[in-house]
């Protein structure tokens, strides 16, 4: 067996029990649609991991994880994801995911487990002293952005994470253009452009340690 440098997701539904049975199916449906690229499982119904190869592509999987959950609320129904990333060996082969060995398992359970006691819903983790300072840096930054976005945001910031231009989405979301660049500035998205450019140039380095 061989280990190399991967990321590991773990995550749930936060709160699965009080959501409608319709929201939290369609939920489920988009969640898998997005890890469909990687190796994932999901376990006890409402939670999952998910191995992703490149580990600069993590961080927009969460991200468009939670998008597509705070998309998702209405009147009484709050869903969202909490989801910690582990950066690390990860040693292959990896399947089946619950049995699977590595660095960045490890770190990614303990991570999960640490803001299951919070109202924190993103952590990133990694072995190196000035990796793990950087990603929780922006764990935090992520974190703030991530616990403002209304449902409209979050819906357009959702489709601009997955490489869309502002006039698609608006024709996707039969709005004028003007109201999504209001919806993706309000819904900080240079920001999250800068923070993803960040963990990128952050993973690059680690990969090379």
């Amino acid at each position: 067996m061989k280990a190399a440098i991967g990321a590991i997701l773990t995550g749930d539904i936060v709160n699965s029990t009080k959501l409608e049975a319709a929201v939290e199916k369609r939920l489920l449906a988009e969640l898998k649609e997005i890890l469909s690229p990687y190796t994932f499982e999901f376990y006890r119904g409402d939670s999952f991991q998910v191995y992703v190869e490149d580990a600069r592509a993590s961080l927009r999987t969460a991200m468009l994880c939670r998008t597509a959950a705070i998309g998702l609320q209405q009147e009484e129904q709050f869903p969202d994801i909490r989801i910690s990333i582990g950066i690390g060996e990860v040693t292959q082969p990896i399947i089946p995911l619950g049995s699977a060995k590595g660095e960045a398992f490890i770190l990614s359970g303990r991570s999960f487990d640490d803001i299951q006691k919070t109202n924190t819903r993103f952590a990133i983790s990694s072995n190196h002293d000035w990796g793990k300072l950087s990603y929780e840096l922006l764990a935090t930054y992520a974190n703030s952005i991530f616990g403002e976005l209304t449902p409209k945001q979050a819906e357009v910031i959702f489709h601009l994470l997955q490489g869309e231009t502002q006039q698609k989405i608006a024709e996707r979301l039969n709005k004028s253009k003007s109201t999504i660049s209001q919806f993706a500035s309000s819904g900080k998205w240079n920001e999250i452009e800068y923070l993803l450019e960040a963990f990128n140039k952050i993973t690059e380095k680690l990969s090379t340690l």
